[in-house]
């Protein structure tokens, strides 16, 4: 029987255990595309945003300018 996250006591393991743990587990997702289950719908979004961006390429906002605003917000 495997174990679910809350056997494992997470909350007991130190901040650099936990941040560890992370990492471990972030490495074991596969690197290929293919392995991962992407819906078609979501590959059909990202082509049209694609496709919107390349269309009107002026119609982008520099990241600084991004930044900017965000900064402003905090």
């Amino acid at each position: 029987m495997a174990q679910s996250l809350s056997d494992v006591a997470i909350k007991q393991l130190s901040v650099t255990e936990r941040l560890d743990l992370i990492s471990v587990l972030w490495d074991s997702i596969p690197d290929s595309l293919e392995e991962l289950p992407i819906p078609d719908w979501h590959r059909e979004e990202l082509e049209r945003r694609l496709a919107a961006a390349d269309a009107d390429p002026d119609g982008a906002i520099p990241w600084e300018e991004v930044r900017q605003r965000l900064r402003k917000k905090e």
